[in-house]
């Protein structure tokens, strides 16, 4: 695997960012968005994905990265169970739930994937590199 330097190269990431966008827009309309604990827990479990990815890979160690790969894979799993439920109180058609169920699923996998990866690589990480050798952020 090529070196990253920036988390939005991450295919992890790229497609919990696409998911977010798709909670949004399926909670502006209709009775999710008056359902106001349901959208807002949707809403969070979404963000929780991309935000975890993120801030796992800002982190600069693998085991801590691991750690919060595996935040945003529950956070996955939270969501998949809160569409059950949009779906079950008719908020979402059959074909919106089996579209945004399947995305969620592919973010998970996408979070699983990297976490076998970064626990079977050697490198622990640029904050565990002395000084002179950590590779500098690019901004």
């Amino acid at each position: 695997m090529a070196t990253l330097s920036r988390v939005e190269e991450l295919g992890a990431w790229q497609q919990a960012r696409a998911l977010v966008a798709r909670i949004y827009e399926l909670s502006k309309e209709g009775g999710l968005a008056r359902d106001f604990a349901l959208r807002d827990q949707m809403r969070a479990a979404a963000i929780s994905v991309a935000s975890n990815v993120a801030e796992g890979f800002e982190r600069s160690g693998r085991a801590e990265f691991v750690q919060f790969l595996s935040i945003a894979k529950g956070s996955a799993g939270e969501l998949r169970a809160q569409l059950y439920l949009a779906l079950d109180q008719h908020y979402l058609t059959e074909a919106e739930f089996i579209e945004t169920k399947a995305m969620t699923e592919r973010c998970a996998e996408l979070v699983s994937g990297l976490m076998r990866y970064l626990k079977r690589v050697p490198h622990r990480g640029n904050k565990f590199k002395p000084p002179a050798e950590r590779a500098p952020r690019q901004p």
